[in-house]
C-alpha cells in the first residue's frame, strides 16, 4: 500500500514547476522507501497512519506551490506595472504640456504682431520726408544762433518744441495722402501699408486723426505763434493737396501740386522755424539775416525739383486716375533732366554764397561740400534707368540724402 501510494505521488511531484518543491519530494520518497524495507511486518497499522501523513504533507506542498506561483505572478505583475508606469510617466513628463506652452506661443505671436505693426507704421510715415523736415528745423534754428553760448538748454528745449508737434503733423500729412490714394498706390506703390493691406483703412484714419489732434494740442500748449501759424498753414496746404472733395485735391493740377511743395520747403519751414527760435525762445527782435536769404534761394530751386521729380515713377497710376502731372504731360525723360538741372542750380547758388563769405574756413568747407554734392548728383543721374521704378526711386532717395547734408552746411554761410 505504501509502495503504491509512493508511486502515485511521484508523477504529481515531478510535474511541479518550482525547483524547491521537486527536491523536497525526492527527499520524502527516499525516507519512506527505506522505512518500508526495514518494517514489513507492521503494514496494516502503519499504512493508515502513513496515508494520513502523506495526505497532509501533499496538501501542504500543494498550498506552498500555489502560494509560490501566486507570489511569482505578483512579482511579474509588479515589475510589468513598474515598467508600464515608468514608460508612460516618462513620456508624459518629457513632453511639454499645453498649458505651459500656451503663454510662450501667445507672447511670440504678440511680439510678431508688434513687429509687423511697427514695420507698417514706418512706411505709413514716409520717414525720409520726416527726416528732411527735422533737418530743416535744425537748420533754420541754427541760423538764429549768433554765438556758441546760444546753444544752451534753452535752445534745445526750443528746438524740441518745434520738432515734436511737427512730427505728429508729418504723420497726419503722409497718412492722409495714403488714405486718399489707396487705389492709385496699388499700381504705383503697392508696398505701402494701406495699399498692401498691412493696415486697414480704419486704422489709418485713427492714426492720422489722433496725430493731427496731438500736433495742434502741443502747439497750443507751447504757445509760440510762429509755430502755431506754421502748423496751420502746413495743415491747410497738404489737406487741400490730398483730400478728394470739390475744389480741392490739388495734386490733380501740376501747378497747384508744385506750389504746395514750394511754399512748404521754401517759405513756411525756414521762416517760421527761424522766427520761433529768434523771437519766442531767444527773445530777440525780428531780423532777416543773410543766411536765411540764402536758404530761401537755395530751396526755391531744390523744392521745385523735388515737386516735379516725385511724380516721375507714378506716371502709370496718375494717367489711369486722371492726375495730370508734368511727367504725364511732358514725359519722364524731359522732366527728369529738368529736375537734375534745378538741383545743380541750387548747389551752384550754395557755391556762390559760400565764396562770398568773409571767413576763409567757411569758404573752404561750404565750397568743397556743395561741390561734392553736385558731383555725386550728376554722376548718379547718368546711370538712372527711367524704365525701372526701383532705379528711379533709388535716385529719389539720393535727392533727399543730398538735401540732408546740405541742411547741415547751410547755417555755416554767414
Amino acid at each position: 500500500m505504501e509502495g503504491l501510494l509512493c508511486l502515485r505521488l511521484i508523477p504529481v511531484h515531478s510535474q511541479m514547476r518550482n525547483h524547491d518543491i521537486v527536491v523536497g519530494g525526492n527527499l520524502w520518497r527516499r525516507k519512506h522507501s527505506t522505512s518500508n524495507i526495514n518494517y514489513p511486518g507492521s503494514c496494516p497499522s502503519k499504512a493508515s497512519q502513513n496515508k494520513r501523513k502523506i495526505q497532509m504533507e501533499y496538501n501542504l506542498l500543494r498550498f506552498q506551490q500555489s502560494s509560490l506561483n501566486h507570489h511569482y505572478k505578483c512579482i511579474e505583475g509588479g515589475s510589468a506595472y513598474q515598467e508600464w508606469n515608468k514608460k508612460y510617466v516618462v513620456k508624459a513628463t518629457s513632453k511639454p504640456s499645453f498649458d505651459s506652452g500656451l503663454p510662450t506661443s501667445n507672447s511670440k505671436n504678440m511680439l510678431d504682431s508688434v513687429k509687423n505693426f511697427l514695420a507698417a507704421f514706418y512706411l505709413f510715415c514716409y520717414p525720409y520726408v520726416m527726416i528732411g523736415r527735422m533737418l530743416s528745423t535744425i537748420c533754420a534754428s541754427l541760423i538764429a544762433v549768433q554765438k556758441l553760448s546760444d546753444i544752451s538748454p534753452l535752445f534745445i528745449i526750443g528746438l524740441l518744441q518745434a520738432l515734436v508737434p511737427y512730427t505728429f503733423l508729418d504723420v497726419y500729412i503722409n497718412g492722409l495722402n495714403q488714405l486718399s490714394d489707396i487705389e492709385i498706390d496699388k499700381i504705383n506703390k503697392p508696398y505701402l501699408p494701406l495699399a498692401s493691406g498691412q493696415l486697414s483703412f480704419r486704422t489709418g484714419v485713427i492714426i492720422a486723426g489722433s496725430s493731427l489732434i496731438l500736433s495742434f494740442w502741443l502747439g497750443w500748449i507751447i504757445g509760440s505763434w510762429p509755430l502755431i501759424w506754421s502748423l496751420v498753414m502746413c495743415f491747410s496746404l497738404w489737406t487741400a493737396y490730398s483730400i478728394n472733395v470739390p475744389l480741392l485735391r490739388w495734386k490733380r493740377h501740376p501747378l497747384l501740386a508744385a506750389m504746395c511743395t514750394f511754399l512748404t520747403l521754401t517759405i513756411i519751414f525756414p521762416i517760421t522755424f527761424f522766427l520761433h527760435m529768434q523771437t519766442f525762445v531767444l527773445k530777440r527782435p525780428f531780423v532777416f539775416p543773410r543766411s536765411l536769404v540764402f536758404v530761401i534761394v537755395f530751396m526755391s530751386f531744390y523744392s521745385v525739383g523735388i515737386a516735379l521729380f516725385k511724380d516721375i515713377p507714378d506716371i502709370e497710376g496718375d494717367k489711369k486716375y486722371g492726375i495730370h502731372s508734368f511727367s504725364a504731360r511732358l514725359g519722364q525723360k524731359r522732366v527728369f533732366w529738368i529736375c537734375v538741372s534745378l538741383f545743380e542750380m541750387a548747389f551752384g547758388v550754395a557755391l556762390l554764397a559760400g565764396a562770398t563769405s568773409s571767413c576763409l574756413w567757411i569758404k573752404i568747407v561750404t565750397g568743397l561740400g556743395h561741390a561734392a554734392l553736385a558731383s555725386v548728383l550728376w554722376y548718379q543721374a547718368k546711370y538712372v534707368d527711367l524704365t525701372n521704378k526701383v532705379s528711379i526711386r533709388s535716385f529719389y532717395m539720393l535727392i533727399w540724402k543730398l538735401l540732408s547734408v546740405a541742411y547741415l552746411l547751410m547755417p555755416l554761410i554767414r
